[in-house]
């Protein structure tokens, strides 16, 4: 098929990303979100997230004509949804975000559309999609329906892109395709190979769902064992970090780091939805969970010991974003563990976090400043390293000296 026109629903972290990537090859996007301030941000060539390069890509497709955003949906020959996916009630997946996204793009399909999944969904989400789809478009056919001979294909693919490195982790990354049926597949396929160099692995729907939430629950197992091992080191006054160096000399060990918890809109929520599905037998993703939620706690209370050597505490908390170099900070157990400080009023927070110009407000009512990093370094007697930004990296030691140090990522 000739994909003349291409929709991107939900132009967060992912969509807008990846509507660029198309646009770039020559094909018309219309990208759509529910947020006015979003739309109209992209319509004047600019970009309301922090991603490195993507500002200059959209700038150049939307000048160029080859990329719109609009906050109604459009026909158009197919659709990526690439919308939320949060947890909600107890680590309960809520999928109404897709709901949302399918009702809304059922009044402008056409014969022989292609709907693709891209959120991270519990396995089943697709078919729920298609469902909906249906439900809403009794005048078509679906695959679950009539197998290869549908009007509209479904498919689910799950973005595998690391936040810092989108854009060329989404030509460069293989693709797992989950087609409801084979020509479902083969179309989606067909759409990829227009901008992805990396292979195109088929599979079903639901195989492809669970992919995903393997990749990510595979790194918090991973990441969990390096925080318990944290954990007991404290307990035994062992340098965590030389341990895992000595540890990482065994050619067949790989010793994660650890950190002060797991932030993200993956590894942080993904593996939840394996043990929603599978609640009696997925122990040790469970567990992993568990472990990596309750690191905060174990820091705050680093923290908490730090202050009480001071009469007047004043901590600078260094990174909100829940990895390095980027803005995102949904799920961030830095900002967890700062609003758990301020909530406690252990002492003065200042907050260094160079990717944002602007604290949460949650953060702002509590007293906390947002400042740099000379005048954290000055004024501050207790330091914070909750995420290992570039400029925190270029501290010289000599300039902590005199300051109480937790350091949770191992900069120093």
């Amino acid at each position: 098929m000739d994909f003349k026109k291409i929709s991107v629903i939900g132009l967060g972290y992912i969509g807008l990303p990846t509507a660029a990537v198309i646009a770039s090859r020559g094909i018309e996007v219309v990208g759509v979100d529910v947020s006015q301030h979003a739309v109209d941000t992209i319509n004047q060539g600019k970009i309301h997230i922090v991603e490195p390069d993507l500002d200059i890509v959209v700038k150049s497709v939307v000048t160029t004509g080859k990329l719109r955003a609009t906050t109604t949906p459009e026909k158009a020959d197919a659709f990526l949804v690439a919308v939320p996916t949060p947890l909600i009630n107890n680590h309960q997946p809520d999928i109404s975000y897709i709901e949302a996204a399918a009702k809304a793009i059922a009044p402008v399909l056409e014969k022989g559309n292609l709907v693709i999944l891209e959120s991270t969904s519990p396995v089943g989400t697709t078919e729920k999609m298609a469902q909906w789809l249906a439900q809403a478009r009794e005048d078509f056919t679906f695959p679950q329906q009539a197998g290869e001979d549908a009007d509209i294909r479904v498919a689910h693919c799950p973005e595998r892109v690391l936040p810092g490195y989108v854009l060329q982790e989404l030509v460069a990354n293989d693709r797992i395709i989950g087609g409801m049926s084979a020509k479902c597949s083969e179309l989606a396929t067909a759409l990829y190979k227009t901008f992805v160099r990396g292979e195109c692995l088929i599979t079903n729907a639901r195989t492809a769902e669970l992919s995903k939430l393997t990749e990510n629950a595979f790194r918090d197992v991973n990441i969990a064992f390096a925080n318990e091992l944290s954990i007991i080191c404290d307990k035994l006054k062992i340098d965590v970090w030389d341990l895992i160096k000595l540890a990482n000399r065994h050619p067949r060990v790989n010793v994660l780091k650890p950190g002060p918890g797991v932030g993200g809109h993956c590894i942080a929520i993904d593996p939840w939805f394996i043990v929603d599905s599978a609640p009696d037998e997925a122990r040790l993703v469970r567990t992993a969970r568990e472990i990596n939620d309750s690191k905060p706690k174990h820091v705050l209370e680093k923290i908490r010991k730090a202050a009480d050597e001071f009469k007047r505490p004043v901590i600078a908390c260094l990174g909100l974003a829940f990895k390095a170099d980027i803005d995102d900070l949904r799920e961030s157990p830095a900002l967890d563990i700062t609003q758990e400080i301020l909530e406690q009023e252990i002492g003065e927070v200042l907050i260094v976090e160079p990717n944002i110009t602007t604290l949460p407000k949650a953060l702002t009512e509590k007293g906390a400043r947002l400042v740099k990093l000379d005048e954290a370094l000055e004024k501050a007697n207790t330091i914070v390293a909750l995420v290992d930004h570039k400029e925190f990296k270029k501290i010289s030691v000599n300039a902590l000296n005199t300051k109480v140090v937790i350091d949770t990522r191992g900069i120093w």
